[in-house]
């Protein structure tokens, strides 16, 4: 029986989803970051949880061929990032294995093919949106990163090699000025400071940045002249806003905002439309690689002037107002009621007069409309869509469907269940997040007959 501080010698066998190392010793099965298929290690047991042991490698004896120097001096310590040691080829046949293991378990398909995973040309410093927490170091200086896996100790992260670089200079003039003006980022557990995180959007496509100060107080001291200087210093920050999460919650974001300078949104633009992002909208995070994903979904609908779509869990509605050039109307069903706005905003900002924007939960929607539906694209959350959703569109026999997801585990739940009914096209993986065991996905089907 292993125990918490145990260190045993083991052989990798395989990565798990979450990119982690695993290790068969006897009996026991062991999860170890950082360590990839092949290698050998000493490994430390670090926790134990539901008869599975978590540990770190101590030694390590024999190194993958894949392997490389990572950039980044704290990804063995960062939550952040599970491949910064990974060969980005590796990384990406990972995603495409991930896939096909999903849909060969889950959804019991054993000759089904997955295609190569659509990468970048360059996978580092692609990240548009960075939220960092802040703390005090053992000076009692002002510091921002990341929390070490598993744990709410914060890490101080100098240069995060994922994210936009324009943001580096921004979180450190944040800090030293934190300082100067004496405001302390939020404790958890006295619950007492000010600034919880800061969160840097920026923009691709235009000299936009945005910054967003959550914080535990509203108008806390010296805010205006903390915000002149950090103006003065950060000149390309295009608007600042205040973001009012006084409850004691892991989520990031609370629900009131002020704007403290500028419009309080950038812009950016994906296929040659202009879409305005605000501090709590949706926005994928990956710019580059987001093209790539929309252009390929939309192909595989291979729509008509004739045809109606239902864009469902439809966020802002960027790809719905993408397709709508290729097909008669576009139905945009969305839960959310600011990301409902933010879609009607951003088809007016591109004058577009074909998307029909309804604020429901996709499940009532598609269960109760009369309007006929000719082709479906659903891009649902992480846990993915539900049977409700998914027997509505059997019962109304859409024809086509693209199903976009960020979880191949759920897709492939979801799959299995339209199976009987639809046919698979094509899988195609695109990595939206290198340096990380994420993948999305896309699933093309036609119904049978």
């Amino acid at each position: 029986m292993l125990s918490i501080k145990s260190i045993v010698h083991g052989t990798c066998l395989d990565l798990s989803s979450e990119g982690k190392g695993i290790v068969k010793i006897n009996n026991d099965v062991i999860f170890c970051d950082g360590l990839f298929i092949g290698e050998e290690a000493d490994i430390e047991i670090e926790y134990i949880r539901s008869k599975v042991y978590y540990g770190k490698i101590k030694k390590l004896y024999k190194l993958s061929k894949d392997r490389i120097q990572p950039l980044c001096k704290i990804c063995t310590a960062c939550g952040g990032c599970q491949f910064q040691q990974l060969a980005y080829p590796a990384q990406l046949e990972f995603k495409r294995n991930r896939v096909y293991q999903a849909f060969k378990k889950i959804a019991h398909l054993d000759n089904i093919i997955v295609d190569n995973t659509v990468g970048m040309d360059s996978p580092y410093y692609y990240r548009n949106k960075v939220q960092m927490p802040l703390g005090l170091d053992k000076n009692n200086k002002v510091i921002y990163g990341m929390y070490r896996n598993k744990t709410h100790k914060l890490i101080q992260v100098d240069n995060c090699n994922i994210a936009n670089n324009k943001t580096e200079k921004i979180f450190k003039t944040i800090a030293i000025l934190m300082d100067s003006f004496h405001i302390l980022p939020y404790d958890e557990d006295k619950r007492s400071g000010i600034i919880r995180h800061v969160l840097i959007k920026t923009s691709n496509c235009y000299d936009e940045i945005m910054v967003v100060f959550v914080v535990n107080v509203e108008n806390f001291k010296s805010q205006r002249n903390f915000i002149n200087e950090l103006l003065k210093q950060c000149p390309e920050i295009t608007t600042i806003v205040e973001n009012i999460n006084s409850r004691d919650t892991n989520v990031i974001l609370g629900e009131k905002e002020k704007i403290l300078y500028g419009k309080g949104y950038i812009k950016d633009e994906i296929c040659d439309l202009k879409f305005k992002i605000s501090a709590s909208s949706f926005f994928q995070v990956n710019p580059l690689q987001t093209e790539k994903l929309y252009n390929i979904a939309i192909n595989k609908l291979n729509l008509n002037k004739e045809e109606t779509l239902l864009d469902a869990y439809s966020g802002v509605g960027t790809i719905g107002l993408i397709a709508s050039k290729y097909c008669k109307n576009v139905i945009s069903v969305e839960l959310n009621k600011s990301a409902h706005i933010d879609g009607i905003k951003n088809a007016k900002e591109n004058n577009i007069n074909n998307v029909y924007f309804v604020n429901n939960d996709a499940s009532e929607y598609l269960y109760k409309d009369s309007n006929q539906i000719d082709a479906l694209i659903m891009d649902p959350p992480r846990k993915g869509s539900n049977e409700k959703f998914l027997q509505a569109i059997i019962d109304k026999k859409i024809k086509k469907i693209v199903y976009i997801s960020c979880n191949p585990e759920t897709l492939a739940r979801d799959v299995n269940y339209l199976k009987t009914y639809y046919d698979i096209l094509s899988i195609t993986p695109v990595d939206m997040f290198p340096m990380t065991s994420h993948v999305e996905t896309i699933v093309g089907l036609i119904l049978k007959n």
